[in-house]
Formats: C-alpha cells, structure tokens, sequence
C-alpha cells in the first residue's frame, strides 16, 4: 500500500514571524486521519523569519531531529549546547526525562527553512542527549544516505527510536532503492524538486505512507532532496 499526501493537504500556520506546514497533527491544526505514521510523529516545514525565533521551551520524551535547508538555525538549551546548525547537518536531541531549548534565526535579511521531525522514543524516561552531525552533498548524490539510526551505523546520529532516516539527492538518470520489511513502515518526505517513488510522482512537499511493501524505488528526479524513513509499525 502506498498513499500520497500532496502538499497542499497539510496543515498550514501563518503566526507572522513563522509559516509552517504541518504533515500531522500538531498544534491547532488536527486532523485524525493524520496523527503520524509508525512512530513518526511530527514532521513540520517551518520558515523563521530573519530574527525571530522559538523561546526558550521544553520538550519530554521525543526524538527531535532538525533538518536544515536554507539559512542557520541557532540552537541553545539546558545540556549546554549552543550550536549553530547549517544545511546539512543533522541535528538529534533526545528529550527523556525532560529538556528546555530555543531556535533562532539570527541572520539579519533571511529566513531559516528547515525541518522539524519528531518520533516516538523506544525507551521513555531516558537520559536527555544532544548530536549533531555534518553529510556532504556528495554522501547524499544518487543514493540513500544514513543519517539517523538507533546504532549510530555508517555514522550517522544515534537516537532513541526504532527507525531509520536516510537523506538523498537525485537528479536525471540517477536511481535509489531501500529494502523494507513489509511488516514495517516506510515514509518518503519529498523536500524539493521532483521524483517519481514506487511509480507515483511527487513534487516538493509531497510525501509517500507506505505499508506492507518490500522496497522504496527512486527515479526520475528532477532537483530532488528527499528523506526516507524505515518505522516501526
């Protein structure tokens, strides 16, 4: 089963300083029928205008990842960090027993485009963490890169969830594919551009559920940035 969710369906937030695209419920936008997928929770599109930004505030028990991809976010919280995240990192912080953090856009003429994923932990009431790590665009040309894992495999970041995230660029002749085991579930968020997945077409900010599938084919892409997510079911 494959089920395309086109842009334009997703929930939509304009607060002025924010514009963000909600593929799930979140905040005031709520939807039942789109309440996550697998332990996928949140993914959010956000655009923070040029300095503004998200207050100090807190988060429990979730897999936070932000996926930067246009201008830097600032990130501080109570671990300690204070981080500058660019376009292609990828940054994980594991909320557990409880986090405060805030995200600002500092840049003084730019808006920060990036994305916001949360997922169910496999273990609540764990230790709060941090990880950032950096993918070139060259890791990512024609094929699926690791970039999250509950292991850490292949470099990527670890976290506190059973699933997998892999970020790849694609472009003309170039193909991908990723094995699933059908009693899983598979996500493609397509962040830009154009691709075709499992023989449907998807342009930017469209996404693919899939359900008892054994692999994810990529082809066809025009410009396209897209992530993949392996989820438990």
């Amino acid at each position: 089963m494959l089920q395309i969710r086109k842009s334009q369906e997703r929930g939509y937030a304009d607060h002025g300083w924010l514009q963000s695209f909600h593929s799930f419920s979140f905040a005031g936008y709520h939807d039942p029928a789109f309440m996550g997928w697998g332990n996928l929770r949140v993914i959010n599109e956000d655009r923070v205008a040029a300095g503004a930004g998200f207050g100090t505030h807190g988060h429990k028990d979730m897999e936070i990842i932000s996926y930067v991809l246009d201008g830097a976010l600032a990130h501080k919280d109570s671990m300690g960090n204070v981080e500058s995240i660019p376009p292609g990192d990828v940054q994980r912080m594991s909320a557990g027993t409880g986090v405060m953090h805030s995200e600002f856009n500092h840049e003084k003429d730019k808006a920060t485009h990036f994305l916001q994923i949360w997922l169910l932990p496999s273990q609540r009431g764990v230790q709060p963490g941090y990880e950032q790590k950096a993918f070139a665009a060259s890791d990512k040309r024609g094929r699926l890169r690791l970039v999250a894992s509950p292991d850490g495999a292949e470099g990527s970041v670890s976290m506190n969830a059973d699933a997998r995230l892999y970020a790849g660029l694609l472009d003309g002749d170039e193909q991908a594919e990723l094995t699933l085991d059908p009693a899983r579930k598979g996500y493609v968020h397509l962040v830009r551009g154009t691709l075709e997945v499992n023989g449907h077409i998807l342009t930017g900010g469209d996404a693919a559920m899939i359900a008892g599938e054994s692999r994810v084919q990529l082809r066809g892409g025009k410009d396209a940035e897209v992530l993949v997510f392996d989820l438990e079911a």
